[in-house]
Order: structure tokens, then C-alpha cells, then sequence
């Protein structure tokens, strides 16, 4: 009976390895295989692959073989596709004009602060040249009050004045 309940557990886990391993290998196999089965039939549904030679035309141009009006295609969709790019072409001038509004709003407050920086710059330059009017002339004053001192200074030490020495009228 020893040997029964071992190859039942041997057979247990045989298809407990069994079943982990599908469950792990089972989805990733499944979609690859789906993938390759729908990748066949849209191959037999279209068109045959462009056999073109791009070597010998210009960058940006293709082939006419290429560009053929394909005829699964219906109107329907072609119409939806141009009204999609009609309505995102919309959308997007739509932005580029209020992004063009929005800077020339920028611009017009930045050229309004400019102004005023201007005015405030030119009442600093005029404030700057009346104060250098008036520096000039306390200097002209100074150099004439400093010759009328040497003079008067002159003067008094002609008729005997030294410094630091005073003479009282009371002394004579």
C-alpha cells in the first residue's frame, strides 16, 4: 500500500508541474500564437507588398505603385479621416491664435514697463545732472572763498597777525 500512495503523490505532483508550467507558458504561447494567425490572414486580405526602388527617385517622393488609390477604402472613411484633420487643423489654429494673443498681450505689458522704467531712468539723469550744476558751483564758491581767504590771510600777516597769536586791544 506504501508503494500505491507513492506513485499517487508522484502522479499528484507529475500533474501539479504539469498544470504550474501551463498556466506560467499557457498565456505568453496563446497571444503568440493569436498574433501569428492574424498577422497571415491580413497578409491574404491586402494588397500585395510595393516593390519599389527608392534608391534611384528623390527622398520625399514615392513610387506611384505606392501611392494607388487603395479601393477597400470606402468614402465614408476617407471623409471622416479629412474631417478628423479639417477639425484638428481648426484646433490647432485655434491655439496658435490665442498662444499669438497671449504674446502680444506679454509684449504690450512689457513695453508699458519698459516706458516707465524709461521715465523713472530719465527723472534720475536730470536729478543727476542739477546735482552736478550744483556740486560745480559749491566747488567754483570754494575755490573763490579759499582765494578771498588767502588774501584777507595775506593782509593780516602784512600788518603783523601770526597764527595762534592774539593781541588784546586792552594790551597797549
Amino acid at each position: 500500500m506504501a508503494m500505491n500512495h507513492a506513485a499517487a503523490v508522484k502522479v499528484g505532483l507529475g500533474l501539479l508541474g504539469l498544470c504550474l508550467f501551463g498556466y506560467i507558458v499557457g498565456p505568453p504561447l496563446y497571444w503568440h500564437l493569436t498574433e501569428g494567425l492574424a498577422a497571415v490572414s491580413r497578409t491574404s486580405n491586402t494588397c500585395p507588398p510595393c516593390l519599389c526602388d527608392c534608391s534611384s527617385q528623390p527622398l520625399l517622393t514615392l513610387p506611384e505603385d505606392c501611392t494607388k488609390h487603395d479601393p477597400e477604402v470606402s468614402e465614408d472613411t476617407e471623409k471622416n479621416s479629412a474631417e478628423l484633420l479639417t477639425e484638428e487643423l481648426k484646433l490647432r489654429e485655434a491655439e496658435s491664435l490665442e498662444s499669438q494673443r497671449r504674446a502680444d498681450m506679454a509684449l504690450l505689458e512689457a513695453k508699458k514697463i519698459a516706458s516707465q522704467y524709461q521715465k523713472e531712468a530719465d527723472k534720475c539723469n536730470s536729478g543727476m545732472e542739477t546735482c552736478e550744476e550744483a556740486r560745480e558751483k559749491a566747488e567754483a564758491a570754494l575755490v573763490a572763498q579759499k582765494k578771498l581767504t588767502a588774501m584777507w590771510e595775506t593782509r593780516a600777516r602784512q600788518k603783523g597777525w601770526r597764527e595762534g597769536v592774539a593781541k588784546s586791544h586792552t594790551d597797549s
